[in-house]
């Protein structure tokens, strides 16, 4: 699906979420790959919730290293709406954020597989860090903090942080969801 000559640092910079029924491996990409977010220029904490349970290292699905990350949907997708659900009740007055959470609700029930798959490469590819290296790094480091301290928040012990992530929601939550992203497969 990737060009090999293609610079990765010379395209948008996106993390891309999918959903899948099987992971990707070295035999090939999974049959059926739906489409469910892309985020310029990070992996938001979004992205990093709906592959933070039973999160793995993949090959990748648009890219030569292996940079891919799959994990268990329905749990990262349980986990971001119950995220979701307690950072609203500190924004009841604002529809921006009742729109973005609508909106991501319908979405991931409407694109619900077995794995979501998580495509880092452009970010991971933005600085001189080792691409394969900084992926290890988001499933053995990133992903697990971010996932405590959403369980932690949710768990009604961390309101500092869930303050944060309120001050600054639209930077974690609000990512384009749709059908098509920029990297898009054969249905």
């Amino acid at each position: 699906m990737s060009d090999p000559g293609v610079s990765v640092a010379a395209m948008a910079n996106r993390s891309y979420l999918y959903s899948t029924d099987s992971m990707p491996s070295e035999a090939g990409t999974p049959r059926r790959i739906r489409c469910v977010s892309e985020h310029n220029w990070d992996v938001p904490l979004a992205h990093k919730l709906l592959a933070g349970r039973g999160t793995v290292v993949v090959p990748s699905m648009i890219w030569n290293p292996p940079v891919g990350i799959a994990a268990r949907y329905d749990g990262g997708a349980e986990l971001l709406l119950g995220l979701l659900r307690v950072v609203g009740e500190g924004l009841e007055g604002d529809a921006g954020f009742a729109e973005c959470v609508a909106g991501t609700t319908a979405h991931l029930e409407k694109q619900r597989a077995e794995y979501a798959v998580l495509e880092t490469g452009e970010v991971v590819s933005m600085t001189d860090d080792d691409p394969v290296e900084s992926v290890r790094r988001l499933v053995a480091s990133d992903i697990p903090a971010a996932v405590a301290r959403a369980e932690e928040a949710i768990a009604g012990r961390d309101d500092a942080w869930l303050a944060s992530v309120r001050a600054d929601w639209q930077r974690h939550f609000a990512s384009f969801y749709a059908d098509a992203l920029y990297f898009s497969f054969p249905g």
